[in-house]
């Protein structure tokens, strides 16, 4: 191995390959890199080990030897305040001088960040070795080159470290190649994130920047998945000029493979990257989605990667950058790059992949990416055939996952619906034992969260909307996911995401009114309340869902609390047997929503018909003003309207007398 400070691999490989038919490809490595690691020598997933096993693997295939081997360099602070904030340089510039102390209470405030005495040099070696690379391939020096760093990058914004990164390696070397070389004519640029998580740090960068065209696919599921939030949603597609230029593809799952990924590449990435057609193509090359890996929970095989690398090669005059990102299975991160290796060298053919089918859950999110993307780029407008989506894999239970996944095959991540009953007697016994990891923290137990969900999705009940949930478009956002026009945040949606089984309206003799005076969903303005007590002067309209009551337990979630960890019911049988004799049952683990009273309101074909509000403790402070009564915005209203109106309820005039008479009639 080289010595530590070397600036490069070793020097004899230092050289052009004179082989004429070969393509010259740049490869950077440098062991100063491994500096950064853990203050207190613990294991952690982002460990030095991750490049060395990359550079051993490589060695061992001769790989090195017909490279070009370039010299690792720190970037200039001019290039990295392109991306990042002075006083973000100035920490990470300077952290690595801090006392010890001090050093780790900054690291305990950062997101998923550790920090040492070699941070600072590491992170100023992986984003100058992706400038450096970036650069000579923009020259046409190098056909293509793969910069083997560390710390990764694409998590890391304008003023935070986050997620294992510390500077955004592959945003600073396109911000370098716009706009510090323009005489190299890098005019478009598109990146291709195919880390498992989110590269929301590069999304941000060049949000409104149509220069660059951001291409992330990324297990997602909601919101629920690293780094947990709406950044990596589908409906994320940029603003301003950048408009369409932010693509991404979320996965609703884990155990995404081969198959999915093509999927995405052929009737998403590629036909928009045609249409683009950049200049260079810069890759946040994580490989944290192959199988194996234990933060990702995907199936990407080496082979998968190599297909979607070279079908990435027909652009850009095949002028690639791989920046190294994730992977944390030392053997599947050593094999994957090795595979992306030997398809920048054109070592042999490469065949396409096997009789797979994607997850029915990949064609539905391929889909919305088109729909949502088809008004910036016509090549998506057409429907895909139905002969096409038909071909999917075959339905199993898919287990909401964290960021501990293995990948093992056995029950504890993939049940089959049949084997479901078989092994509930087997498994619940031990669903109560805690388990820690070796953090001590507590490991959510997954296949207790598929087995209620099991239970509760054989049972139906009818789900009453008051509210904004009385339009079938608003109120399918809790269950498909998404959002509707005057929200301002997105729904994540249910586990179950099929629509309801049925759908009829009722009056029921209770008081709909207008309260509270801001959402974060809807913005400034009153939302609706439901009195729990009935009352034979009062008439509500309700819309009816027959959705299961695994769906209503997500509703539920999702009107109160949505953060709140879902591994048990919130509103199970038991809980459906006493509210037919209590009548409402406030649910304690989401209290902290306004929603979290269900309330019973009879039955409909022997079907109980429920619904959410406000508990009897709140009606008493909206009376005496401690709870502020609020009319609702125009946005909010018309969702009412629409509700009334295509249910052929009320009349539009009719509807909008009702909404003013409820929220200024006196409690």
């Amino acid at each position: 191995m080289m010595e530590e400070g070397s600036g490069g691999g070793r020097s004899n490989y230092n050289r052009m390959n004179d082989a004429k038919n070969e393509r010259r490809v740049g490869l950077i490595y440098d062991q100063r890199m491994c500096k950064h690691r853990t203050p207190y020598g613990d294991d952690h997933p982002e460990k030095p080990d991750r490049i060395t096993v990359i550079w051993n693997k490589l060695e061992l295939a001769g790989i090195p030897q017909r490279c070009v081997i370039l010299n690792a360099k720190e970037a200039k602070d001019e290039y990295i305040c392109a991306v990042h904030s002075k006083n973000h340089l100035n920490l990470i510039r300077n952290i690595s001088s801090k006392e010890y102390s001090k050093r780790n209470r900054i690291a305990s405030k950062l997101n998923s960040i550790y920090l040492n005495e070699g941070s600072s040099e590491s992170a100023y070696l992986a984003a100058g070795s992706v400038i450096e690379v970036a650069e000579k391939v923009a020259k046409g020096e190098l056909n293509s080159a793969f910069a083997i760093v560390r710390p990764p990058g694409h998590h890391a914004e304008y003023d935070e470290a986050m997620g294992f990164c510390l500077f955004n390696n592959i945003a600073i070397a396109a911000s370098f190649l716009l706009d510090q070389r323009p005489e190299l004519g890098i005019n478009k640029i598109l990146i291709v994130d195919w880390d498992v998580h989110h590269g929301n740090g590069t999304q941000k960068t060049f949000w409104s920047d149509p220069r660059v065209l951001f291409f992330s696919v990324h297990r997602h599921e909601f919101g629920r998945f690293y780094p947990a939030n709406f950044d990596g949603f589908y409906t994320m597609v940029g603003e301003g000029p950048g408009a369409g230029y932010n693509i991404n593809v979320p996965w609703e799952n884990g155990r995404c493979g081969d198959a999915d990924y093509l999927a995405v590449w052929d009737h998403v990435l590629v036909p928009v990257a045609k249409e683009f057609n950049p200049d260079i193509i810069l890759v946040s090359a994580g490989f944290d989605a192959a199988f194996g890996d234990p933060l990702g929970g995907c199936r990407l095989t080496p082979h998968g990667y190599s297909v979607l690398l070279k079908k990435l090669m027909d652009f850009a005059q095949g002028r690639i950058v791989l920046a190294l990102e994730g992977g944390y299975n030392l053997d599947s991160l050593a094999n994957s790059a090795l595979a992306c290796m030997e398809v920048l060298l054109e070592d042999k053919p490469i065949s396409e992949l096997s009789e797979a089918y994607p997850f029915e859950s990949t064609w539905r999110v391929i889909q919305a990416v088109r729909q949502m993307l088809s008004a910036y780029w016509p090549t998506l407008a057409d429907k895909l055939p139905t002969k096409l989506t038909d071909q999917k894999a075959p339905p199993h239970i898919l287990l909401s996952s964290s960021e501990s996944d293995d990948e093992d095959d056995d029950a504890s991540k993939i049940i089959s619906k049949d084997l479901v009953q078989a092994v509930e007697d087997v498994v619940e016994p031990i669903l109560n034992l805690k388990i820690e990891d070796y953090h001590g923290n507590e490991v959510k137990n997954e296949v207790n969260s598929a087995l209620w969900r099991s239970k509760l999705s054989k049972t139906d009940i009818w789900y009453a909307g008051f509210g904004s949930n009385m339009w079938k478009s608003r109120f399918l956002c809790y269950i498909e996911g998404g959002q509707v026009i005057g929200m301002k945040k997105l729904c994540s949606g249910s586990v179950d995401r099929n629509p309801p089984k049925e759908t009829r309206w009722k009056t029921f003799p209770h008081r709909l009114f207008f309260g509270r005076d801001f959402t974060q969903t809807w913005g400034p303005g009153g939302v609706a309340f439901l009195d729990p007590r009935s009352n034979s002067e009062d008439k509500a309209y309700m819309c009816l869902y027959k959705i299961t009551l695994e769906q209503f337990n997500d509703v539920l979630l999702q009107e109160n609390v949505p953060d709140h960890d879902m591994n048990s019911p919130l509103f199970d049988l038991n809980a459906l047997d006493s509210i037919l004799n209590e009548g409402s049952i406030p649910v304690e683990a989401v209290k902290r929503g306004w929603y979290h009273n269900v309330v019973y309101l009879g039955m409909e074909d022997d079907i109980p018909i429920l619904t959410m509000t406000c508990p009897l403790s709140a009606m008493e402070s909206f009376k005496s003003g401690e709870i502020p009564l609020c009319a609702p915005s125009k946005d909010y209203a018309d969702t009412l309207v629409r509700g009334l109106v295509e249910g052929k309820q009320l009349s539009e005039e009719e509807a909008t007398t009702y909404i003013q008479v409820a929220s200024t009639k006196p409690l």
